[in-house]
């Protein structure tokens, strides 16, 4: 196929936000992007999306609380954050010169919790939108994970909607028996737009003390060893809803990302890869428009969902 020598378009939208490319980072493994500003032109990235945020500040798991394994990596950091008020007055003046997107990914431990730090993040200067993580327990309902149960996921959803005008991103977890139930719940409830997949629970263990490597004994698992489980997941949840869908897990290379955007996946984040390779994200970006060259086309929305399955 020739290559096209015009102007590749890259934008892509997220329901009301639009992007100019369909790479983001993903929430815990870019910090608040001044630590990678030297290394990455933050400019060149569709969005980032930031460490987790709470209402208050949470101090994390004791280490140890990383331990890399085949193709990845488990962590248990604990949700670490510096808190609502510390991010807006100490983190946000450098976000708001990053020229992209910013995402401010948030947690909570009950719904009203959502809801109060979605309405004190609306109004701030510089955010363009909200990733919610429904992998934290409700502590009010014995520390189920929202993530796990479709309705109370949409209650989340629901209630972070009420509380802000900014878009609404879901993140969802991989650790249930249905993930299609978990995005049409989300979807149904309100949400703009769905990122997929959260990490894997894993551990792993030192044979020669018999001890658990991660002090915090089990984590969430990432990196290149789940692709296969979050390609899978996104084409199943692309082909179930209507809004846009996010790929995350295991993308460091171009390909990787180019194989979530034929899944039907609208963007993408990069996340452990931005350990062992801090300029995956601009070389991926890069990579996205060599290959809309050489395929011929034009825009890379053309290339969203078109898997071509059968003979």
């Amino acid at each position: 196929m020739a290559a096209l020598n015009l102007p590749i378009d890259l934008s892509v939208s997220l329901g009301p936000l639009a992007l100019t490319n369909p790479v983001l980072t993903a929430s815990g493994t870019f910090g608040y992007a001044a630590e990678f500003a030297h290394l990455v032109p933050l400019a060149r990235l569709g969005g980032v999306v930031v460490k987790g945020i709470s209402l208050a500040p949470r101090p994390g798991n004791p280490p140890p609380r990383i331990v890399e394994t085949p193709c990845g990596m488990l962590n248990a950091i604990g949700l670490e954050n510096v808190g609502a008020d510390r991010f807006i007055a100490e983190k946000m003046p450098f976000l708001r010169t990053c020229c992209c997107r910013v995402i401010v990914n948030i947690l909570g431990d009950s719904i009203e919790e959502y809801a109060v730090l979605a309405e004190r993040l609306t109004g701030v200067a510089g955010i363009d939108a909200l990733e919610v993580n429904i992998s934290c327990p409700n502590v009010k309902k014995g520390g189920v994970a929202f993530g796990t149960v479709p309705e109370m996921a949409a209650t989340v959803t629901q209630a972070v909607k009420a509380a802000t005008n900014l878009p609404v991103i879901v993140k969802l977890s991989p650790n249930v028996t249905d993930i299609v139930a978990m995005a049409r719940a989300v979807e149904t409830a309100g949400a703009d737009a769905i990122s997929l997949i959260n990490t894997l629970i894993g551990m792993a263990i030192d044979a020669r003390t018999r001890r658990p490597w991660l002090a915090n004994v089990i984590g969430g698992l990432s990196g290149p060893a789940i692709k296969p489980v979050a390609l899978r997941m996104v084409w199943q949840v692309a082909s179930a809803v209507k809004i846009p869908v996010i790929g995350i897990g295991g993308i460091a290379t171009t390909e990787d990302a180019v194989e979530f955007l034929l899944a039907g996946a609208t963007a993408i984040q990069v996340g452990t890869a931005n350990f062992f390779n801090p300029a995956a994200t601009g070389q991926i970006v890069d990579g996205i428009e060599a290959y809309l060259r050489h395929q011929g086309e034009s825009a890379v929305r053309d290339i969203v969902g078109s898997l071509r399955l059968g003979a």
